[in-house]
């Protein structure tokens, strides 16, 4: 394998750097890497992977474009809403370097499908937003004994580190089970600083390319951690969990167990009644004796609302629910339906014996009762 003229023009400010040089250029050439997820962090990770001329690169990823994305996902342009996020990639990476191979997947990683798709390529990148696909990346990582190189945000924080379990803890040994659902907010309910994947992304690739050219300290044991909002870091050492569930000689990995690893991170909320925003409505045309309980954030009811509904912030419910009357029927909403399920429970413990659940939450009442709402 050689580079081409054009090659030696555009990689000229690696190769005149001895770290790197030829045959540095040459392993990132030969180089196969799996970016899991084209968002906020797979965005930037992918563009500076390509640039640097990595020789080939995977991504996978099911979602499509979405107007919310474009605050932080800069593969995605406004003309690409709508369109498929590994195909709108592809574009935008082909166009900042075409010497490089781009493979898509336009699929979810699920534990089917997992093996096969990750034992392709010589590293993993994960740049997912939820935990089940995140603690499926660390297992098949384990599995197929290649590095994941991991970073994860949320509002004004990141975290980033590279999980191997050869040469290190992987990402069970600092979180052995995923959380409760809805415990700790997803970033379409808490959101993001917009910049902050674009920091913790181009670290992913910085890692990436270290490990590939074999130089400097890669991120292995150690966790970085950082905060936007005091442009602060700190560093946490990580070490071996000698009874990791997965990667410790005692609970040694043999296969990817489906179903799911989505039901690892599902909760019983209890009261499972619901209806949609559209029953909803159709219920309100006719009925006057019913409450439509909102229990989003203060800043989150100044975007947008239901009209004629009451608010009362999850957060304050405990202390606020002798407000609400036992005798009515009591439909609540949050942005997605998650915070509902809980408010929906936390009443029925507390007695209320008529608390529905509105599924979907605000959104799905925008799409499916008010679409000329502007939701967030």
């Amino acid at each position: 394998m050689q580079l081409c003229k054009e090659e030696v023009a555009r990689y000229s400010r690696h190769l005149i750097m001895p770290e790197v040089g030829m045959e540095g250029q040459l392993k990132l050439k030969s180089a196969k890497v799996l970016c899991v997820g084209t968002g906020g962090l797979g965005s930037p990770m992918a563009m500076y992977l390509a640039a640097a001329g990595v020789g080939q690169i995977g991504l996978i990823d099911s979602d499509v474009v979405d107007f919310s994305n474009l605050q932080r996902q800069l593969l995605h342009h406004t003309p690409d809403v709508g369109r498929s996020k590994v195909a709108s990639a592809k574009e935008k990476l082909n166009a900042i370097n075409p010497n490089v191979e781009i493979i898509t997947h336009e699929t979810m990683l699920t534990a089917d499908n997992a093996i096969e798709i990750c034992s392709g390529y010589d590293i993993v990148a994960d740049g997912t937003d939820n935990f089940p696909t995140r603690y499926l990346t660390n297992d098949v990582c384990v599995l197929l004994n290649k590095p994941n190189v991991h970073a994860s945000i949320l509002r004004f924080e990141g975290q980033a580190s590279v999980f191997w379990a050869e040469k290190g803890p992987c990402y069970r040994c600092l979180y052995p089970e995923p959380p409760p659902a809805g415990e700790i907010p997803s970033c379409a309910e808490g959101g993001v600083l917009g910049i902050l994947p674009g920091l913790l992304g181009v670290m992913q690739a910085t890692e990436v390319i270290k490990l590939i050219l074999g130089i400097g300290s890669p991120l292995i044991g150690r966790l970085f951690i950082f905060d936007a909002l005091e442009m602060r870091s700190r560093e946490m050492k990580l070490r071996k969990n000698p009874d990791c569930p997965v990667c410790s000689s005692r609970k040694q990995l043999l296969e990817l167990s489906s179903p799911d690893y989505q039901a690892t991170c599902e909760v019983d909320f209890g009261g499972t009644e619901e209806v949609t925003p559209a029953q909803l409505y159709a219920l309100r045309q006719s009925r006057s004796d019913m409450l439509v309980l909102d229990v989003r954030d203060p800043h989150e009811w100044e975007i947008c609302r239901i009209d004629g509904a009451v608010h009362v912030p999850l957060s304050e419910l405990p202390d606020r629910i002798g407000e609400l009357d036992k005798s009515q029927d009591i439909y609540v909403y949050c942005l997605a339906g998650s915070r509902s399920k809980k408010a929906q429970k936390l009443l029925a413990d507390a007695g209320y014996s008529r608390v529905v659940n509105v599924a979907g939450g605000i959104r799905a009442w925008a799409k499916q009762v008010e679409p000329e709402m502007a939701v967030y």
